[in-house]
């Protein structure tokens, strides 16, 4: 980055926070739409949103919540998870919000870990699931459910009206009080607590300050050149730290006006309507848009097609001038600008995609292949790089400065350099203050001088663009962008007599699946003591007796995971593993990448 630049992102992120932002909003920009719920007919106004905020903060208080203290949220994507959260920053408290796919011994475990007083939930559903956590949690004072009327009678689950209500009558006798409990709020702070997956299976819990999230806003503001107050559309859950960015920060930090899409079937529906100017996708949805335009011109009339293949054809190598840096000759330019708003801009639009000025892809990896598509219909997807501890990208791609197929150079003030085994390091105001501790202490995530270690190996082109290679770190990062320990997976399976070895897969692909290896001596043992005729393990791998067993083993683990972590099917294999065979170490561990070599054919049939 310009040092000029440098110098001037700091500048514009010191002092702020996100309360204070938001008293901005409501002050400079009071009647400008905020939130929208898709489907609803009514839009809270910045004002509005401010008010909320300030009414359940008092409320919230009054249960207890106070500077410092964790506050779990568990519902759907709605204006009242903004509000909550919105809220609790205002106290100084520390909002998180958790997945709704989580089991429930992965919500104690969060439970537990965050010693939240207060818990968030949507509706009776959520709450439960959470009964049995709460007999276990007795640290948990209050259970605030928003879609409830009644409170019980012991007073321990109470409705988020009943919050309101309270907050309400405070606020109105003391209003100042709000006002001075935000104003105490500095940026050095914490801002959220969001949980993602270890390699231990365990998740760890990252601390994000109100700097690192405004910075991070000041800098995309000084990178990408979108318009103050701009429509955007939030459909991630608020536990991926690209909507919680995108949809609640960096909103407030622009006043932008965020519709919130809360079925992920209607993306595509919400796209057309809203038609944002800025659109960040994790892989799987920019791979479906691909697919739908696929399906649509394999069904229109040859003259169509003709035209659209003639236009992409022109429009990919504006595109390679671009990425390369090379003036576009004025004929070209011509011809593009033509072919794209008879042909390229109409189809555009019935993808809701006809607005954008940005489009960003992140959380996994994306095949140049999509890239290079969706940039041939005029929308130019640039990758961008990072994890919830680098508050999301710590490397980027831009309108102006891009390489196909590598996730950009470093974001902001941020630096990037490789260790000596390829594995990326980070350092800079981007980096989180650490992973919260059982005791409530924060754990720094750097080294002495301030490098993170992120799991990651890549390599560095000569000007500056990062490219991923490899990953250091055993986690799978699904197509969705969802991080999944496999070794949680594996355990659970291997919890089971028969199976001796397990294998979780599924990175970069839609979901998990598992290769499974009996164990030589118990199967055997097994089989004989049910009648099986099959005795080896090569005859055992198609018995149905044995299937159905395995099927129950796969769904015992899966009741115990997460939805996105669940196997979703498996094969059998028909010989066991050894160091011997070059599946193991010595040691007995998996050497998953001569695995996922050597049974590349079985994996494929898994997703066939």
């Amino acid at each position: 980055m310009d040092p000029a630049l440098k110098q001037r992102c700091a500048d514009m992120a010191r002092d702020l926070t996100i309360p204070a932002l938001l008293h901005r909003n409501a002050t400079e920009f009071p009647d400008l739409p905020a939130l929208t719920l898709l489907g609803s007919s009514g839009t809270l106004t910045w004002r509005q949103v401010r008010d909320e905020a300030a009414v359940l903060s008092r409320g919230l208080a009054d249960l207890g919540l106070g500077s410092g203290d964790r506050l779990l949220i568990m519902m759907s994507s709605r204006p009242e998870h903004w509000l909550v959260d919105l809220a609790a920053a205002s106290l100084g408290a520390i909002p998180s919000t958790v997945y709704a796919t989580l089991s429930t011994d992965q919500l104690r475990y969060l439970a537990r870990h965050s010693k939240a007083g207060i818990v968030v939930l949507e509706d009776d559903a959520a709450l439960d699931r959470w009964r049995p956590i709460l007999d276990d949690v007795p640290e948990i004072r209050r259970v605030v459910v928003v879609d409830r009327a009644a409170d019980d009678p012991d007073g321990r689950v109470i409705s988020l009206r009943h919050v309101s209500v309270r907050g309400a009558a405070a606020h109105q006798s003391d209003p100042e009080a709000f006002e001075k409990t935000w104003r105490e709020v500095r940026p050095e702070q914490p801002v959220t607590l969001l949980y993602t997956s270890g390699t231990t299976g365990d998740p760890k819990g990252v601390v994000l300050t109100h700097h690192n999230v405004v910075y991070q806003c000041v800098v995309m503001e000084n990178t990408i050149e979108t318009p103050d107050h701009a429509a955007s559309l939030a459909y991630l859950p608020l536990a991926h730290i690209a909507e919680r960015m995108l949809g609640v920060y960096n909103a407030v930090y622009r006043a932008g006006h965020v519709t919130i899409c809360p079925d992920p079937a209607q993306l595509l529906a919400a796209l057309v309507r809203v038609r944002p100017v800025s659109f960040f996708g994790v892989p799987r949805i920019w791979e479906k848009m691909v697919a739908g335009v696929q399906g649509r011109l394999a069904a229109a009339d040859p003259p169509v097609r003709a035209a659209v293949e003639a236009a992409r054809a022109v429009a990919t190598e504006v595109y390679r001038l671009r990425e390369a840096g090379e003036p576009v000759p004025d004929e070209l330019a011509a011809r593009h600008a033509a072919l794209d708003a008879q042909v390229l801009r109409p189809l555009r639009a019935a993808l809701g995609m006809d607005n954008v000025l940005w489009a960003g892809s992140g959380a996994a990896p994306i095949p140049v292949a999509v890239l290079l598509y969706l940039a041939s219909i005029g929308i130019d997807v640039l990758e961008v790089w990072g994890m919830t501890e680098t508050t999301g990208t710590a490397t980027i791609n831009t309108p102006t400065s891009f390489r196909t197929g590598s996730v950009g150079r470093p974001n902001g003030a941020m630096e990037v350099r490789l260790a000596t085994d390829g594995e990326i390091l980070v350092r800079g105001p981007l980096v989180g203050a650490g992973y919260l501790r059982a005791d409530g202490t924060v754990e720094p995530i750097t080294d002495a001088d301030g490098w993170l270690a992120t799991g990651d190996v890549g390599v560095l082109d000569e000007a500056g663009f990062l490219t991923i290679t490899d990953r250091k770190k055993e986690l799978i990062i699904n197509s969705s962008g969802k991080n999944i320990s496999p070794a949680q997976i594996e355990n659970l399976l291997r919890a089971h007599p028969l199976i001796a070895q397990a294998v979780a897969v599924g990175d970069r692909r839609p979901y998990v699946t598992a290769l499974i290896v009996l164990d030589e001596e118990v199967a055997p043992v097994w089989a004989r003591s049910r009648g099986l005729p099959a005795t080896t393990l090569a005859e055992l791998a198609g018995d149905p007796v044995l299937r159905a067993e395995i099927d129950a083993a796969v769904a015992a683990a899966n009741a115990r995971l997460s939805r996105p972590e669940q196997v979703k099917t498996y094969r059998v294999l028909a010989r066991g593993w050894s160091p011997e065979s070059g599946e193991l170490t010595p040691t007995l561990k998996l050497r998953r990448r001569i695995i996922q070599e050597r049974y590349a054919d079985e994996i494929g049939a898994l997703y066939g």
